[in-house]
């Protein structure tokens, strides 16, 4: 197991300096979106003059060194995925939480690691932040036992978790909706994760291509991401390759690695173009920035995700997208403005047509729709983002030093068993839920 190896006290760049302890489930060297952004921001928060502490799980492959990251045992690649599952390990945080000094805690998953949020903040008289990542209930399918049960129980969960928490972040305003609409009453801001505009603007496209060999005229199409399930890549890779067969100049690049590769790559040979597929495989974020300058128009058909990180990550490098419908891509794509937005019921010859649509553009039109979405990405410069997680934090930390100073401070073994009790108590009203099929009024949170 290995310690933290803490970050100093620093310069103080912007506003007031804190000390951040940022717990999640998924981080390096896993490849997510949920990794991605807690990397990002924390990356960020030190470089604004912010310490942070992150506690993840064990992984394999992990670097020799992380200072601020502490590592918790963990079982890998549980049911045969890429996750690791965190073991839980009573009272081994305590040390170096005592030496980090934590101001705010930032939870990313409701549950697991989560739960030891809920607790670390009761124990600790801090105020808990939690990032709704995910659409849980789209990821059941890497749990034994997957059911229409089971998913009403996640949903419920982490409904029943945010309001326990005293702020809850979204991706995106269509999430935010969502979960107002399931039962969320605590305040829920609007805070995208951000990326690093100049990184993937900056991308060398021409030498991508060179070296695969594509000459100046072939149509590229991409995919970034996750090649996992629950990312609809049945579909679209049948729509890519149907592309492929419409427009003989096209090819594919796919970036990324996962459980469902060899699902996606068959539908390539079942159309016989899988010689026109390059697979990049995983990258770094370096290189993807020359695989997103190399493409003509980015692919996405996922209907899981809160942001779509690697969107934003295209639209920076001036490639517009074509996208099904769904929470998140609602967000970042504009129909006719940086892409095509298509009914989440489309066909997929309808999304081969919109590829071909964007194929068929002249070269001045191309350019004009290029710049429309480079210009589109410029909301979700990281800089703005983190500033905006950095103004929740000191507003929950003033907040809850005001009620402190009102209300009195709690006896601490009180204040765990009450969060102890909420913890199970929203358990069991997840199972409750799940078994019986009905819907309670959501109680006002604490």
């Amino acid at each position: 197991m290995r310690r933290a190896s803490l970050q100093g006290r620093a310069v103080v760049v912007t506003g007031a300096w804190m000390r951040i302890l940022m717990l999640t489930n998924t981080f390096t060297p896993h490849v997510g979106g949920v990794a991605r952004s807690v990397s990002s921001f924390a990356e960020e928060y030190r470089r604004q003059g912010h310490d942070v502490l992150v506690v993840a799980p064990e992984f394999e492959n992990l670097p020799p060194q992380e200072p601020g990251v502490l590592r918790v045992p963990a079982l890998e690649r549980i049911y045969g995925s890429d996750f690791s599952l965190p073991l839980p390990v009573p009272g081994w945080l305590s040390d170096a939480l005592d030496e980090f000094g934590p101001e705010v805690v930032h939870s990313h998953h409701p549950f697991l690691l989560g739960d030891t949020a809920l607790r670390i903040s009761a124990a600790r008289g801090l105020p808990v932040v939690f990032t709704n990542h995910t659409q849980y209930e789209r990821y059941t399918h890497y749990l034994p036992f997957d059911s229409p049960q089971l998913r009403r129980f996640v949903q419920k969960l982490a409904i029943g978790y945010a309001n326990l928490c005293h702020a809850v972040i979204a991706p995106s305003m269509s999430i935010r909706r969502i979960l107002e609409e399931r039962g969320v009453r605590v305040p829920v801001a609007v805070i995208p994760t951000g990326i690093d505009l100049n990184r993937f603007s900056s991308g060398d496209g021409r030498r991508l291509r060179s070296r695969l060999g594509l000459h100046d005229e072939a149509f590229v199409v991409g995919h970034v991401g996750r090649l996992a399930p629950e990312k609809n890549l049945g579909y679209l890779g049948h729509a890519l390759a149907e592309f492929l067969a419409l427009e003989s100049r096209a090819h594919v690049l796919v970036a990324g690695e996962g459980p469902a590769a060899d699902d996606f790559m068959a539908a390539f040979a079942q159309h016989a173009v899988a010689g026109r597929l390059h697979r990049l495989g995983r990258l770094n974020l370096e290189e993807l920035a020359d695989v997103y300058a190399a493409m003509d128009v980015f692919a996405f058909a996922s209907q899981t995700e809160t942001q779509g990180i690697v969107l934003v990550e295209a639209l920076a490098a001036g490639t517009p997208l074509v996208a099904l419908d769904a929470p998140g891509v609602r967000d970042v794509l504009e129909d006719g403005v940086n892409g095509s937005l298509l009914p989440a019921d489309a066909g997929t010859h309808a999304f081969a047509q919109a590829l071909a649509d964007v194929a068929q553009l002249s070269p001045t039109d191309l350019q004009a729709l290029r710049r429309r979405a480079r210009t589109s990405a410029q909301p979700y410069a990281m800089p703005r983002c983190a500033r905006q997680a950095l103004d929740l934090y000191e507003q929950v930390v003033r907040q809850h030093r005001a009620w402190i100073s009102a209300e009195g401070e709690e006896w601490p073994p009180l204040r765990m068993l009450e969060e102890e009790w909420s913890i199970w108590t929203n358990f069991a009203e997840a199972m409750r839920v799940a078994l019986l099929g009905d819907e309670r009024r959501p109680e006002t949170p604490h």
